[in-house]
């Protein structure tokens, strides 16, 4: 699609939305609060709806905005994260005229120079490029990320659209600062994205970090068939998360193990984070192993911010609700001007937060046992808690410093839950962060 025409398809859904953002205000002008809110959802639906829609007929970064905003509910209201998680499924492929042109562009040489065999299918294609198997001139067997052509060109002009269309809706419902951040978090992360010679880096980093643990399995890169926008790695293939839901429960849980450890153990001793656990970018063998592809969403962090992290994790677990409640002052969600919540509030959260983990009883470390995820009602429990907990909403805001945390965490948890596995997570939270001896705080609620 050219500039002209996506410029216009997006100036024409922000008009639309415009218009149905002036039409709801004015039919909840006289209402009630009840009415106005449900006039509100419903408008927000609507909107959802429509802009998945039109990102979804895009390709491109406008479309990777989309798939990025479905999964950051702490950002977006509910209404709309539910529609653009429609964006999560695999998108049309590209003519493969388009796609060989690409290859010759980056590489410099004939496609049939450069491999013996080139599948002219993609198995996979997604948002800003497409994954074809192919086999070098060496013999090798190895897969052929391609980047569709001038992605990269448009990622200023979808933004900002993209952020204006919501404005409008008023979702964005934080000072221009804060959204400034925000936004600039998903650009830098978009144009990383993009550049697949930074993702060559990160997967020799990654691939580095994991090489002690034979059952993660991390591709490599061949450089002398990789660019910025064509990279090439050693076909690493096994199952889709689907299948592996069907394998008995021990290898489910070697699974969930090499799973949580992926994501701990880079966070809190790489201070890197593959920011990306869509199950399309893992694969699945019946030994336990996994695969884990696309390294190009990665975060990293300061030795001080994962230092407070550890001290959040730690206070969660022990029930320390005052120096929680500093900590999330210290990582942005929680606004400093506003007075302590009351204990309650806490231990409800730190209930439906922590019982995944195996936890059995709130502040009891010694308390666990395997945890359900077939059955797993955690995210039920949020939404019932969070409708409850309305009243003290204007107390907190989206952090850009947890967004990218807050996607992986949550991405993992519904791995999980899609995987059907029963594990006790509780004992592996060692391997990462020194417990002390912990006494049981004082419960008693704040006035």
């Amino acid at each position: 699609m050219s500039s002209k025409k996506r410029f216009l398809k997006l100036a024409g859904m922000t008009a639309s939305i415009a218009g149905k953002a002036a039409k709801n205000s004015i039919k909840s002008f006289a209402g009630s609060e009840e009415d106005k809110l449900t006039a509100r959802s419903e408008m927000l639906q609507t909107v959802g709806l429509q802009i998945a829609d039109t990102l979804g007929e895009m390709k491109g970064a406008v479309m990777k905005v989309g798939q990025i905003a479905s999964q950051y509910k702490d950002v977006f209201p509910p209404e709309v994260s539910k529609a653009l998680e429609k964006l999560q499924k695999d998108a049309p492929p590209m003519p493969f005229a388009v796609i060989k042109q690409q290859l010759e562009k980056e590489l410099g040489q004939p496609i049939e120079t450069l491999f013996a065999q080139f599948e002219q299918s993609p198995f996979a294609a997604a948002s800003i490029g497409q994954v074809h198997k192919a086999v070098l001139p060496t013999g090798e067997a190895v897969v052929v990320k391609v980047q569709y052509p001038d992605v990269d060109t448009s990622i200023d002009s979808d933004l900002k659209h993209v952020r204006l269309a919501l404005k409008i809706t008023g979702v964005l419902n934080m000072d221009k600062t804060l959204q400034d951040k925000i936004f600039a978090e998903i650009r830098d992360s978009l144009y990383d994205e993009l550049d697949y010679s930074k993702e060559a880096h990160n997967l020799a980093i990654f691939g580095s970090f994991h090489s002690d643990d034979d059952g993660l399995i991390i591709p490599k890169v061949f450089h002398s068939h990789s660019t910025k926008r064509i990279l090439t790695l050693s076909q690493e293939l096994g199952e889709k998360l689907e299948v592996a839901a069907t394998w008995d429960n021990d290898t489910k849980q070697k699974i969930a193990t090499r799973l949580f450890d992926f994501s701990a153990g880079q966070l809190f001793k790489l201070y890197r984070l593959h920011c990306d656990p869509h199950p399309g970018n893992f694969a699945f063998r019946p030994d336990g192993s996994v695969i884990a592809y696309d390294f190009g969403g990665i975060k990293s962090y300061s030795h001080d911010e994962v230092a407070l992290f550890k001290r959040f994790a730690i206070h969660c677990l022990s029930g320390d609700v005052t120096a929680l409640e500093q900590d999330l002052v210290s990582i942005g969600i929680k606004k400093d001007n506003d007075g302590p919540l009351p204990t309650d509030f806490y231990k409800d959260w730190l209930q439906i937060g922590l019982t995944p983990y195996g936890f059995t009883q709130l502040f009891d470390l010694s308390k666990h046992a395997p945890y359900d995820f077939a059955t797993s009602q955690t995210h039920f429990q949020a939404i019932a808690k969070a409708k409850e907990s309305l009243k003290y909403w204007q107390s907190f805001q989206p952090a850009p410093l947890t967004m990218m945390l807050d996607r992986t965490i949550s991405g993992q948890y519904w791995n999980l839950v899609n995987l059907k596995v029963t594990v006790d997570l509780s004992e592996l939270i060692h391997r990462y962060i020194d417990l002390p001896t912990l006494p049981r705080p004082d419960a008693s609620p704040r006035p």
